[in-house]
């Protein structure tokens, strides 16, 4: 078990908080705030504690360059109003304004550093800007588990210079993550979805072992049906992943777990919204024809294995949900897994957004602030910004 920001003595230190913050911005505003408040209980923890608090998070994808409207003020602003109180935002991550600012920082009172994926050293983990930061704190919380995977400055380095430990979100993460996998309530579904297999072959086959079923839906039915060679018409398939695919459905006959594919399709000639659809079987999809959602046959028996379901993992829409009507299959089985009596997890990315949008994210049991950390910790991989922490004693 890491040690957590719980078990920390942190009146009047130096605590430097890794949040991620990388949130939608529309010109100077915050579009969509979930994972600033997501970090809210650590940071309001940290702060009547007491602590000194520095705040470090990346955004989007500057490659080591100062990309003015990556900057961190419009952040700043926002978690200002969800806190009541005032936080400074500077605008470095290192050097001499930096250290004479938090120099000031009393207790109970935080600052957020700059984009921190403006400096050249944090994605390259560059041992010397690691110390730079470590040297400005007491104490690393890493509170940011939807970079957890990965093995940059702020999120691995500096836990090599100073004592690191778990935040409040990462802990929670950490713990219903892995007794999802160690423990769960039987029936074990798993639901992948989304585009690619290539993105998550190392789930498939660890789901294999784990779940009792194991539902699949949206491109990746896709690659998987062609790998059988049933036609496709002009459907979205991964090429390069159809000898994997064959791969995962050898090894789902030699498993203990139920593979199930969609059975039938709902396909259109023009993704476009409200464009005319029918619902065909798998195998019947003509020329010029393109197959963008489970047909409705599918999404009943999917939700018929969620509502028999002791536990659901769920990663990934079974169709193009942002264009309507091609959302009917992901949120037939969406409101099967809402209903549900099973303890429901689902993990990051599109399938989050969609559950938002109709309106059932308030009914799932869990939901991941990760979408490629979860998969890696699904997966079975050492995320690297959850090894470098401390072990409690």
């Amino acid at each position: 078990m890491k040690l957590s920001v719980s078990d920390l003595e942190v009146k009047g230190k130096k605590v430097l908080l890794r949040v991620d913050f990388n949130v939608p911005l529309s010109g100077r505003q915050v579009v969509d705030d979930t994972r600033i408040r997501a970090a809210l209980p650590t940071i309001t923890d940290l702060l009547k504690r007491g602590a000194r608090l520095i705040l470090v998070s990346h955004l989007g994808r500057p490659c080591g360059e100062v990309r003015p409207e990556l900057r961190l003020d419009p952040v700043a602003a926002r978690l200002s109003e969800l806190l009541g109180r005032p936080v400074a935002k500077l605008d470095r991550v290192i050097g001499p304004q930096v250290a004479e600012a938090i120099k000031d920082l009393a207790g109970g009172e935080a600052l957020l550093l700059e984009n921190v994926r403006f400096e050249k050293g944090e994605e390259a983990n560059d041992p010397e800007f690691a110390r730079q930061l470590a040297r400005l704190a007491d104490l690393f919380v890493n509170d940011a588990f939807g970079t957890a995977h990965r093995a940059h400055a702020s999120t691995a380095g500096v836990a090599e210079y100073i004592p690191a430990a778990a935040g409040l979100l990462m802990a929670r993460e950490l713990e219903v993550l892995s007794r999802c996998l160690e423990q769960p309530a039987r029936p074990l579904a798993a639901i992948l979805g989304g585009a690619k297999v290539s993105d998550k072959l190392k789930v498939l086959h660890r789901f294999l072992d784990l779940a009792d079923t194991l539902l699949i839906g949206g491109g990746m039915a896709n690659t998987f049906l062609a790998a059988l060679r049933y036609p496709l018409g002009n459907s979205y398939f991964e090429q390069d992943s159809l000898e994997d695919a064959k791969n995962i459905l050898e090894a789902a006959e030699r498993s203990a777990c139920c593979l199930q594919l969609p059975v039938d399709l709902t396909v259109t000639r023009e993704l476009k919204p409200h464009s005319a659809f029918k619902v065909v079987p798998v195998g019947e999809v003509a020329k010029g024809w393109q197959a963008v959602d489970i047909g409705p046959e599918t999404a009943v028996f999917f939700s018929e294995v969620a509502a028999e379901a002791g536990t659901i993992l769920w990663n990934g829409p079974l169709g193009v949900f942002e264009t309507a009507p091609f959302h009917q299959g992901t949120e037939t089985v969406a409101r099967a897994v809402a209903e549900s009596k099973a303890f429901s997890i689902v993990g990051g990315g599109d399938i989050v957004a969609a559950l938002e949008g109709f309106g059932l994210a308030g009914k799932i049991d869990f939901i991941s602030t990760g979408g490629g950390a979860t998969l890696k910790l699904w997966e079975g991989a050492v995320l690297p910004g959850i090894a470098v922490l401390q072990n409690k004693k």
